[in-house]
């Protein structure tokens, strides 16, 4: 995130997919929490991978298909649940140590997923209402930061089902494990670049670029349940500074220099009826940025207190 002058506070970042899209500094994604999937005809049959500690070849199509099954099942179970969302953003040192206190935000947090009729592709989001600013309940006059996550933003794991990963090409990586899983990780990256949207408003901009940005994803290569999404921006990018937002003798511009995000999931369990999700853990994002007044910034968002909707009016924790 970044702030063009003293009294900026960060800078938001959106893409199709972090933040995740989860905040608005992720490449996605929004970030929330944004990579190689497929072309016309799924570029990446190719010989399999091992299975992790089996030996057997593991079939990345395969995976991918199992991928977007998944995702499908995992929106139509997460829009029977709500969360607790811990926001911490950090402004950083030019070596990433701690440069201040940080601002810490608290959410209510909810899924809507409405699909496709064929449910191949569709639209999800996260929904947020604010209720503690630094630890208390908020006030009238605590407006939204910067880089304060959306009220809603796009579901990070839109991207992965199946009509929408026509979008991507997928290269198998290598196999690997995430908290003691076997996984494998695929690469993937955009096939086409979106056009860049820069939206000033005040103090603050908003920044879309589609389609620049990669990223690897950890997924069980039998489930295709997904562990793990990272991402992070190809190159950098700059943004043109309006004379209104410049500081006087700053720079005209502004060098997005690095962005990188990071999704963990973990399993939660719920009773009565039993049942185990795997759901977001944390998203971490980190941001770089060159001539501006708050040029590194790192946003972590914690995930907690997730509830379950079995009937009307019934909700049971986790």
């Amino acid at each position: 995130m970044c702030a063009v002058g003293d009294e900026l506070r960060g800078i938001r970042l959106t893409t199709p997919r972090i933040g995740a899209q989860f905040t608005r500094m992720s490449f996605r994604p929004a970030a929330l929490f944004s990579g190689v999937i497929v072309c016309a005809a799924w570029v990446l049959a190719g010989p399999g991978l091992a299975h992790p500690g089996a030996g057997a070849p593991v079939s990345v199509d395969g995976v991918l298909t199992r991928i977007g099954a998944y995702v499908g099942r995992y929106y139509a179970t997460a829009q029977r649940l709500v969360a607790v969302e811990t926001v911490t953003l950090q402004p950083l040192r030019a070596d990433l140590s701690s440069a201040e206190f940080p601002r810490r935000l608290e959410y209510d947090l909810r899924v809507e997923w409405t699909p496709s009729a064929d449910g191949q592709s569709g639209e999800a989001e996260v929904h947020r209402t604010l209720v503690k600013v630094n630890g208390r309940p908020p006030r009238p006059k605590d407006e939204p930061g910067c880089s304060d996550p959306r009220g809603v933003s796009p579901e990070p794991l839109a991207m992965f089902l199946p009509g929408q990963q026509r979008d991507y090409a997928f290269t198998p990586f290598k196999p690997g494990r995430v908290g003691g899983r076997a996984a494998l990780m695929i690469d993937y990256r955009p096939l086409t670049k979106g056009a860049v949207q820069i939206t000033w408003h005040d103090d603050c901009v908003s920044i879309e670029l589609p389609g620049r940005s990669v990223g690897r994803v950890w997924a069980d290569p039998e489930s295709g349940e997904v562990l793990r999404v990272d991402e992070h921006l190809i190159g950098m990018y700059d943004i043109p500074v309006p004379a209104a937002q410049q500081r006087k003798g700053g720079a005209p511009s502004m060098t997005l220099e690095r962005s990188d995000s990071s999704i963990r999931y973990r399993p939660v369990r719920f009773h009565d009826p039993d049942e185990t999700v795997l759901l977001p853990a944390e998203v971490e994002t980190l941001t770089v940025f060159r001539d501006a007044g708050i040029p590194r910034m790192r946003i972590r968002q914690v995930f907690s207190n997730y509830r379950r909707f079995v009937t009307e009016g019934r909700i049971l924790g986790d």
